[in-house]
């Protein structure tokens, strides 16, 4: 750690510095981010490229009496470096550490814990709103990439920020290259001389006196406005914003530190909505980064000196699995196409795009579109794949409830990191899909046991007209590929509504699901040495349930256990006790269903989050024999 940065403890130490000392400053921080992500792994190109803007908003105003909502939250490392957590840092991402993103329970210099891209421009206009309510002097500054900005939220929050006109700073940190030649001398100049307090005050007064000529006033002080903004338009390419409402500078070196300090000084005595375009790189200071930014958004361990990348597993993943059966149905069927949602190289669809890409489509961080857009090619006769995160699809349940399910449409929807993601945490944990996506009329609902059972289901989807249908599928190697002995079990032929009986026994029941197939399997295996006998069911479908199995396994045996890696409430667990429940003629079993509790889940390695949530193979052993020997039952749930 350089000697400078291990001196900063707080964000007052940062403007304790002179401006010379600031570029050290963040060659040292590059430096830092760099030795704790090459072991522990994470995002990285946008976080190195935003530490020079970072030092200078730190530099400029005062948190959290002022507030920086941090969009997405993959770029903040230098922030939380800076605001306390610099030795906590060596923790980032480890379970019981520091999370990968902005995290509220984290600092108070945290305002949101965020995850999501789209959302920081209208955070940051309430904030903005309540101040002026509440009579608070605080800044008040959203920092959104480009990519973020083009979500339909962003421009909602944009639109309504300008109407209002309270002071909000917006600061477009814009790493892609097609802009970077605008930023000259000319424009750097033109933007200081524009933001400046003598411009603003010359322009107001202007303004007010012509309008204040008789007649022609307020005519004349239109001209003025219209001439100040064709005088920008020669310059500037953000006539957008202006017409939004907003005042707009840019676009402006976002790693000149020097003059990042000198336009937030200006900025922040302007009234009103203000658009700060700037252009950064991503991977800055770390060439290897810099030369491919989309390889290295994000990374497992590598060696700094070399760029390599730790040797990786070379297991099979069920993103592999949906990138290779979608190009071989699209290969099948001229009508199969892919809906992405700027994670073209995240949900396996790089080939896809190659092969066909007139029926490809990266419809960027715009999700409920993404699936409107499916509505209208399903409804003209093509078979979309909509593959997105599970806890991406979360942002557009209205258009999958209005625009497909009430339509009756054949849309195809793939779930990618469906579970437990390890860790990213919380806001990437795919663990409400099956209980959002259950309660839809009409819906198919399946996940599969493992690679095998992923391609049943995924050709089954594209002959499936009868409305909307989902695959659900974990991150992570198929698991197949474990050494467990259900590895050596071929999936039975997939029918609709029916599961799959994997070992017969008569004690208990263990109706298993997804991911959690393989798992209920190992934890019966375990049983068996305690003698006790255990029937394992893979349920294939969540949604319709197998009813004729379910109530027969209900009447016969006296413990049923569901087991899913999701949501406790509402899930497929809760679909089994409904049936169950709403059965009659029969004496009931006892049914326990374990799953996800109802609370967010923190971020660790998946097999360690799994076991403190009584989901790993000897949990559930434990809790079948707990339920057989009526043991008080061990609290799983509140950890």
């Amino acid at each position: 750690m350089g000697p400078l940065l291990s001196a900063i403890n707080s964000p007052d130490d940062v403007k304790k510095l002179s401006k010379e000392e600031l570029p050290k400053l963040a060659r040292e921080i590059r430096d830092y981010i760099l030795e704790v992500i090459s072991v522990n792994g994470g995002h990285l190109g946008a976080a190195l490229g935003a530490v020079d803007l970072t030092l200078a908003l730190h530099y400029c105003f005062t948190t959290p009496k002022d507030t920086v909502v941090w969009d997405v939250g993959h770029q903040v490392h230098a922030h939380k470096i800076i605001t306390g957590r610099r030795e906590a840092f060596k923790t980032f991402r480890l379970h019981g550490g520091l999370s990968g993103f902005s995290n509220k329970d984290e600092s108070k210099h945290d305002p949101f814990t965020t995850g999501h891209g789209g959302a920081s421009i209208s955070t940051s206009l309430g904030i903005a709103v309540a101040n002026r309510i509440v009579n608070h002097s605080g800044k008040v500054i959203a920092v959104i990439g480009d990519a973020s900005l083009v979500s339909g939220m962003a421009f909602e929050a944009l639109n309504h920020a300008g109407h209002l006109k309270d002071n909000l700073i917006v600061i477009l940190n814009d790493n892609e290259m097609s802009i970077s030649p605008t930023v000259g001398a000319l424009s750097k100049s033109f933007n200081k001389f524009i933001s400046s307090g003598f411009y603003n005050h010359l322009r107001d007064d202007i303004a007010a006196g012509l309008k204040k000529i008789p007649k022609v006033g307020n005519q004349m002080a239109e001209k003025a406005k219209k001439i100040d903004e064709g005088l920008k338009h020669l310059f500037v390419p953000g006539l957008i914003f202006e017409e939004l409402g907003f005042r707009y500078f840019g676009p402006l070196d976002g790693h000149n530190i020097d003059g990042l300090i000198d336009i937030f000084e200006n900025i922040q005595k302007i009234k009103g909505p203000v658009m700060l375009h700037l252009v950064t790189k991503k991977g800055k200071g770390y060439p290897v980064a810099e030369t491919d930014p989309a390889k290295w958004h994000a990374s497992t361990p590598f060696c700094v000196e070399t760029g390599v990348v730790n040797k990786a597993s070379t297991s099979r993943t069920y993103t592999q699995v949906f990138g290779e059966m979608a190009v071989k149905l699209a290969s099948e069927n001229s009508k199969v196409a892919a809906i992405t949602a700027a994670m073209c190289d995240g949900t396996g669809l790089v080939e896809f795009s190659k092969k066909f890409p007139e029926r490809f489509f990266d419809v960027g961080i715009a999700e409920e579109h993404g699936v409107s857009f499916a509505a209208g090619l399903a409804k003209a006769g093509i078979r979309p794949l909509v593959s997105i995160y599970s806890t991406f699809l979360q942002r557009a349940h209205d258009q999958i409830i209005h625009d497909v399910a009430l339509q009756e449409l054949p849309v195809i929807f793939c779930l990618d990191r469906g579970g437990l993601v390890g860790e990213d945490g919380p806001t990437h944990h795919g663990v409400f899909d099956l209980s959002y996506l259950r309660k839809i009329p009409g819906m198919t609902l399946m996940s599969p046991r493992d690679g095998r059972e992923l391609e049943q289901m995924l050709r089954f989807t594209v002959s499936h007209l009868e409305g909307p249908i989902a695959v659900r599928y974990p991150r992570g190697a198929v698991a197949e590929e474990t050494n467990s002995p259900l590895k050596n079990v071929v999936p039975a032929p997939l029918v609709l509504g029916k599961s799959e009986v994997l070992k017969q026994g008569k004690d208990a029941a263990i109706l298993a699901i997804g991911s959690m197939v393989y798992t209920a399997y190992e934890a019966a295996a375990l049983l068996e040495k305690e003698g006790v006998s255990v029937t394992v069911v893979n349920a294939r479908f969540a949604k319709p349930l197998d009813q004729e199995l379910i109530l027969k396994l209900a009447k016969e045996i006296p413990l049923l256990i569901t087991v899913e890696e999701g949501s406790l409430l509402g899930g497929f667990g809760s679909g089994v006790l409904e049936l169950v429940e709403n059965a009659s003629g029969f004496e009931k079993p006892e049914i326990r269903t374990l799953a996800i509790p109802d609370k967010f889940i923190s971020h660790g390695k998946r097999d360690i989050l799994l076991d403190e949530l009584g989901l790993s193979a000897p949990k559930i052993k434990d809790e079948v024999l707990r339920l057989l020997k009526n043991v008080p039952s061990g609290d799983y749930f509140s950890r």
